[in-house]
């Protein structure tokens, strides 16, 4: 019995969560992740580095003395702003790739269980946002909505959805198929409990793969939309808009462009480790062969 409930969807994900058997890569970007959360909630929390928005020195003063990470073009010490962009950054790519967690998990199961011209419809609609190259459908959302949060975040889940979905719906699919499944049916069990307490506890590993990708996805949107001014809005900071300010001072104040750059591709880098070694755990070697 205890191979058995070891082997299930649900064992399996308890043991990544435990990250028993994970090799360095995994642990070091899941600890890596931890270190920027734990000192993005450090400096709002009890002010680590002084507040974002004051001005302490010189303006463009290069690292060192009380100012590790230098001063911005107004003389604001960049320590506080780069961990008020991390915070930022993260929280919004991590709120939107719930939202893109929550409606592909239920177009997915749907499309996937029902089949027919449900999973035509479902899947043609997200063909169609996937042709978009994500960050022109960005620049489309945020030009109908406006610059701002609500845009990166809209962003986010209408470029994440469409792959994610097809995933779930995928996976789904091959649920469906197995004979736990057609005899439960079959014995008259209600369709949602089916979707809920067969289909969806054995695909919980693709979500939890594909929602890391999601996320590296996520942060990299924010950034470019940010980047190019649609997204985030001074007086606030995100990992893109401090891109964006350092790139005006690239040769005269290289670190502010260097600081925000080596969190941003860390993070990036971090999060894709772990979709790897996620991927290693749910979904078998084979079934990924180019031969």
């Amino acid at each position: 019995m205890s191979t058995e409930t070891r082997s299930t969807p649900r064992g399996r994900l308890r043991r990544v969560l435990a990250m028993g058997g994970f090799d360095p890569l995994f642990r070091g970007s899941v600890w890596l992740l931890v270190l920027l959360i734990v000192v993005t909630l450090a400096g709002q929390l009890i002010g680590v580095g002084g507040a974002p928005d004051a001005t302490v020195g010189q303006r463009l003063s290069p690292p060192g003395g009380g100012l590790p990470l230098g001063t911005d073009n107004l003389g604001r010490s960049l320590l506080p702003r780069l961990l008020q962009g991390v915070g930022t950054t993260l929280l919004l790519s991590s709120v939107a790739v719930l939202c893109t967690a929550i409606i592909s998990t239920a177009l997915g199961i749907v499309a996937g269980y029902r089949g027919g011209r449900t999973a035509g419809l479902i899947m043609r609609v997200g063909e169609v946002l996937y042709s978009f190259p994500a960050i022109v459908l960005a620049v489309l959302v945020a030009a109908v909505i406006g610059p701002g949060r609500i845009a990166a975040l809209a962003s986010i889940v209408l470029v994440t959805v469409p792959l994610m979905t097809r995933m779930v719906g995928t996976a789904a699919r091959s649920v469906a198929q197995r004979d736990f499944v057609v005899a439960a049916r079959i014995s008259g069990v209600p369709t949602t409990t089916i979707m809920r307490r067969h289909i969806l506890s054995n695909v919980s590993g693709t979500i939890a793969v594909h929602g890391t990708y999601a996320l590296s996805v996520g942060i990299l949107v924010e950034g470019g939309l940010s980047f190019l001014g649609y997204g985030v809005q001074l007086p606030d900071a995100s990992l893109g808009l401090l891109i964006q300010e350092g790139s005006l001072y690239m040769v005269n104040a290289p670190w502010l462009i260097v600081a925000p750059g080596v969190v941003l591709v860390a993070a990036i880098v971090s999060i894709n480790l772990i979709g790897d070694s996620l991927r290693d755990r749910f979904e078998p070697r084979e079934t990924r062969s180019l031969t």
